[in-house]
This record gives structure tokens, C-alpha cells and sequence, in this order.
């Protein structure tokens, strides 16, 4: 079995507002296992991270991205997910990765985006504990875990969690 992601073209869903370390130590640790990793958002390059630590580009926009171009999608958190959850273009994506069951993976806020695309009902799954009552209420069997994994779809709570996240994504990419 192939044991690092080289091959494997990896979305990461990001906007102004978004954790840096949730999205700079994914991107780094999906192309340290040989993946291809492009970081679209709905707007304009460069984006501001929600403690302002430096300008950060993005590959593309989400206008000009194909789900079949792509073996799963990655969203990180922060509040970058209340600005993605507004875009008909990511909720369009998400659901099409849903469809065709590649891994999705979400932390922290990013369960916003999973619940505007109407893809959490009756699934298991985990989030920052401030969003906790939005998955519930979404149909969220909520699990107050470091990672959970509910068929393609892939759970973590907050940047804590990063490491135990990042090896089920992995470990999802390898199988996939």
C-alpha cells in the first residue's frame, strides 16, 4: 500500500478569517506526504487570518474549481467558515464531494460548512464546542472526541486536535 499521498490533489476551502494554524499546518502536513495541495477561497488574494499574522495567497477561486479535479476536500476553521457557508459555489462543492464520496474533513468552525451544505444529518461527528448546538440541531450525533470518522467524513474539534485529525486524513487519502 502506498504510504504517503503522492498523486493525490487535495482542496483546502479557506477565507478572511481563518485559523492560521488549522490551515498552515494542514497544507504543510498534506505536502510533506507528497500531495498536491490547492488552497481556494470565494473572494480575492490575499486573505487575512483571523490574528492577522501575515497576508496569506490562495491558489484559486472557488468559481474556477471542479470537484472531479480533486480526491477530497480539507476545511479548516476559524471564522472563515461563517464567510464559506455563504457562497453557493462551496456549498456546491462540498455536496459534490459528498456525492461522490471523497473524504471531507472539517475542524473547529468548519462544521458551519458541512451544516449550510446539508450533508451532517444523521451522521456522527465532532466541532468546536461553540458550535456544538448548530450540529445538534443540524442532526449531528455530536461526539465530543478528538477526531471523528463517519464514512467519508472527517471530524476535529480545535487546533489541539490537529494531530490526531491529520493521521485519519491521511489514513483516508491512502485507502481512498
Amino acid at each position: 500500500m502506498n504510504m504517503n499521498l503522492n498523486g493525490k490533489r487535495i482542496l483546502v476551502l479557506t477565507d478572511n478569517y481563518f485559523e492560521e494554524s488549522e490551515v498552515i499546518y494542514t497544507i504543510y502536513r498534506l505536502r510533506e506526504e507528497e500531495a498536491e495541495v490547492v488552497v481556494a477561497a470565494p473572494g480575492k488574494s490575499p486573505l487575512t487570518g483571523k490574528n492577522h499574522m501575515h497576508p496569506f495567497p490562495v491558489d484559486a477561486s472557488v468559481d474556477n474549481i471542479s470537484s472531479e479535479s480533486f480526491d477530497g476536500v480539507v476545511i479548516p476553521g476559524g471564522f472563515a467558515p461563517d464567510l464559506l457557508r455563504r457562497s453557493g459555489r462551496v456549498l456546491d462543492l462540498v455536496r459534490e464531494f459528498n456525492e461522490q464520496e471523497k473524504p471531507i474533513a472539517a475542524v473547529c468552525h468548519g462544521g458551519w460548512v458541512l451544516i449550510s451544505a446539508g450533508i451532517v444529518n444523521g451522521r456522527k461527528a465532532t466541532s468546536v464546542s461553540a458550535i456544538r448546538d448548530d450540529m445538534v440541531n443540524a442532526g449531528v450525533n455530536f461526539l465530543d472526541e478528538p477526531v471523528v470518522v463517519d464514512s467519508n467524513l472527517i471530524t476535529s474539534r480545535v487546533p489541539a486536535d490537529m494531530g490526531p485529525w491529520m493521521k485519519a486524513i491521511i489514513k483516508a487519502f491512502i485507502e481512498r
